[in-house]
């Protein structure tokens, strides 16, 4: 295997220290997804420079002209704090004919618009819950007659169940005004309200440029949720571990499917990943009704690569252990083709 020069790009304030030893988990979580990728990469032998971005592009041209990586790894969520700026910060790197592992950047633009991505899924004919987005500094209208209650309001291309909560469900127009009001002022984002969808949390994650490569099909449980709460990913549930062991979260390969359920996930998660023009590697979350039938919620394009989350977990079980992973995403990431190679 070649010695690669890495450049691992990430947030300035997620720069991890060089050792762990001494700190607590809750010390370790911020930076833990940077610490274990720069780990991956340094015992798969490859050369790495991390580099801390703020909110300027010239330090990361000026590494890439004295460090001449051969890769940029892509851990940056944002940019100048706004989640669709990321895109930009890739179209920077095509621009300095960099490669790069983890979306390109219209992948990354047509994903983490919700309301976006779902009108170009629809056009694919690929089942999404009915929407409505309520941009900021709008006057409220009610959503179209064809939406049913209830209905979950989200931000609209913000990344970690960003202010959801038990109360983003909503059943009539006035609690809808309400919680969009709150998505305006308090979390100061445009808002998407969605159909919710009673049923069973699953994910898969993706893998590859042309030829795909589907996880095994993974599903969210809540164990012990109090009574009248619905299964859903909140911002809570991502963030307070506590919370978690309460209400019994845990997550696993999906348990029961119907004979041929599985396959037929996976080929609805290979054609939401070329719909939305993605490469490098995702994950596509998703609800399963009662009935069976899935609906596409979003595609998330890099998504968490800490070493023992889903994503690690999903590929290990596939034969994928973590550091063959972080060096699939390098192979694929120099395997890309966008223009300037053409």
């Amino acid at each position: 295997m070649r010695r690669l020069r890495v450049l691992a790009l990430m947030h300035r304030e997620f720069l991890p220290p060089r050792s762990l030893d001494g700190l607590t988990d809750d010390q370790i979580n911020p930076f833990k997804v940077e610490y274990d990728v720069v780990h991956a990469l340094e015992t798969l032998g490859h050369q790495v420079e991390m580099l801390g971005v703020a909110d300027e592009l010239a330090p990361i041209r000026q590494a890439i002209e004295e460090f001449r990586p051969h890769i940029a790894f892509n851990l940056l969520r944002w940019f100048h704090d706004i989640a669709i700026y990321d895109a930009h910060v890739v179209s920077f790197l095509e621009l300095l004919k960099t490669p790069y592992t983890g979306a390109n950047p219209r992948g990354l633009l047509l994903a983490n618009d919700k309301g976006l991505s779902k009108k170009v899924l629809a056009w694919h004919r690929i089942r999404t819950p009915g929407f409505h987005v309520y941009p900021r500094h709008e006057a409220f209208r009610p959503p179209p007659k064809r939406l049913q209650f209830p209905m979950i309001v989200k931000t609209l291309a913000e990344h970690a169940s960003l202010g959801i909560a038990q109360a983003s469900i909503v059943r009539d127009v006035d609690a809808l005004r309400e919680r969009v009001r709150f998505v305006h002022e308090r979390i100061e984002h445009d808002a998407i309200a969605e159909e919710y969808i009673e049923g069973r949390e699953l994910t898969v994650g993706v893998l590859g440029n042309r030829r795909l490569t589907t996880l095994p099909v993974w599903e969210l449980f809540f164990d012990n949720l109090p009574n009248g709460a619905r299964p859903i990913a909140t911002q809570r549930v991502k963030t307070d571990w506590s919370y978690q062991a309460r209400i019994g979260l845990h997550t696993g390969p999906a348990a029961d499917l119907a004979p041929g359920a599985a396959q037929a996930v996976q080929r609805l998660v290979r054609r939401t990943y070329r719909a939305l023009e993605l490469s490098g590697f995702a994950r596509v979350d998703m609800r399963m009704d009662a009935a069976g039938r899935v609906h596409v919620l979003e595609a998330n394009p890099n998504p968490d690569l800490c070493f023992g989350e889903d994503f690690a977990e999903a590929a290990e079980l596939a034969g994928l252990p973590y550091e063959p992973l972080i060096q699939r995403i390098l192979t694929l990431g120099l395997s890309f083709r966008p223009a300037w190679k053409r």
